[in-house]
């Protein structure tokens, strides 16, 4: 039978049947092993149960995987919640835009979350959601202790498998409790003296929200390296720059100080974000001082 791994330890995987809505604990045929294949929250195997004691099984296949996210390992992501608060912790939209690229390099659509939003401004959540829109992405508003945005967050979750991304202290373990309270996921409270969350998710596990429905709570990082990116193909992972830049004068311009740039015209008249586009250069400078060899 047809099933999903929704969790790994120590050997044993926990693979989901959704047609029965019931989890196996299975072993892993050693042919897997011998040819250096590792088993991935998120793959979508066949089990054998037969000769095998209640409740448990043998991966037998682990079928094509569409994507696979290293970190955390995970295979067969549909899309990737990424969530900030948007007061305490006040967001670090560099960290934002770094998880966006990290998406975007992995072919995985992102939709941005800004938790917390009765506790900003209206002011500050008109910024911080047209800053995004208008740079192509889907953004939602909510409040988990208000319980206010659920129903659509359950909407944009239905059918997929999800990836929960953010740092710590926003409200992503609080998140997938309110959508499925069965969870009983850990939650850590933010620290009043550096307004920060405390980590508290401590391995990859999908949670079934329905049966064709899941979410990954993904631990809270602090900072996030996109060294591995060459700072000419950057500007590749601003989406909101693909609109203009063949309008450019020259071929493989940077959008940054060269003449006849359509990316920075559009940035003086409004159409891309002054906020966005700071984060470029600062991404790039950082990639320019990186020495590849």
């Amino acid at each position: 039978m047809k099933g999903k791994i929704i969790k790994g330890i120590a050997g044993f995987y926990y693979v989901h049947v959704p047609q029965e809505d019931k989890i196996y604990e299975c072993k892993a045929k050693g042919v897997f092993r011998n040819q250096n294949i590792k088993p991935l929250v998120g793959d979508n195997v066949e089990i054998d149960t037969d000769d095998q004691p209640e409740g448990s099984g043998v991966i037998t296949d682990i079928l094509p995987r569409k994507n696979e996210i290293k970190r955390p390992a995970v295979a067969n992501v549909d899309q990737a919640l990424v969530m900030f608060a948007a007061a305490q912790p006040d967001p670090n939209l560099n960290l934002l835009d770094r998880f966006l690229i990290m998406m975007k390099r992995q072919n995985i659509d992102a939709i941005v979350c800004f938790n917390k939003k009765d506790i900003a401004s209206q002011d500050e959540i008109r910024l911080l959601m047209d800053t995004y829109r208008i740079s192509g992405y889907k953004v939602i508003g909510i409040s988990v202790l208000m319980q206010d945005g659920s129903t659509e967050i359950c909407d944009l979750l239905k059918g997929k498998t999800t990836v929960l991304a953010g740092p710590s202290g926003v409200g992503k373990s609080s998140l997938i409790n309110l959508i499925k309270p069965d969870a009983k996921i850990k939650t850590g409270e933010v620290s009043e003296k550096i307004k920060r969350g405390r980590h508290t998710t401590r391995h990859s596990e999908l949670i079934c929200i329905d049966k064709d429905t899941y979410i990954m709570d993904t631990p809270g990082f602090s900072s996030l390296y996109i060294d591995e990116i060459d700072k000419d193909e950057l500007k590749d992972y601003f989406i909101e720059f693909k609109e203009y830049e063949d309008m450019c004068r020259f071929i493989g311009c940077m959008h940054l100080n060269e003449p006849g740039c359509a990316v920075k015209e559009a940035l003086n008249e409004g159409k891309i974000s002054s906020i966005r586009y700071e984060n470029y250069k600062d991404l790039y400078e950082e990639l320019s001082e990186i020495k590849r060899y």
